[in-house]
């Protein structure tokens, strides 16, 4: 079972490196190279920590370094959400949570982004048991005429 997670996790971690890379290597016109190399610094030894604890199956740690190393923006929320969604399935409701919630947080995030995240949560609360709050939130989704049909059925499910 762990090297199934290692094989989900690796194109994960590979991808999140990829990201960061591409987000934070790349100079800015204002900073000096100075700067330039302490923060290509940074990010490889976080990454590079991240698969160390990927590849000794401590996959915990690594999506915690993942998580941390990966700035939320426009580019990485649909990371944030699959990631979220994959502790739901794994019953790490508390950490899916945790993500969503994370999420939903940002004031600048887009509105689609927002809602998926606010359906993501809501089927967190409803897995955690937590109906009522999940029953708030579907009942929103359907007032914003997002994620409706799916929600009717989740708060046919809790009535």
């Amino acid at each position: 079972m762990n090297s199934l997670w290692l094989l989900l996790l690796l194109p994960l971690a590979a991808g999140a490196g990829w990201l960061a890379a591409v987000r934070n290597l790349m100079p800015d016109t204002d900073d000096d190279d100075d700067d330039f190399s302490e923060q290509q610094a940074r990010v490889s030894k976080r990454y590079l920590q991240g698969l160390s604890y990927l590849l000794n199956e401590e996959s915990d740690k690594a999506i915690d370094v993942f998580i941390k190393m990966v700035e939320v923006d426009s580019d990485t929320v649909e990371t944030h959400l699959a990631l979220g969604n994959l502790f739901r399935k794994r019953g790490e409701i508390e950490r899916a949570t945790r993500i969503h919630q994370n999420l939903i947080a940002r004031p600048h995030l887009e509105k689609t982004y927002r809602v998926q995240a606010l359906f993501a949560l809501a089927n967190d609360y409803f897995s955690a048991g937590l109906l009522d709050r999940a029953e708030k939130l579907f009942l929103t989704l359907i007032e914003e005429g997002e994620y409706q049909h799916k929600s009717l059925l989740n708060l046919l499910d809790i009535y």
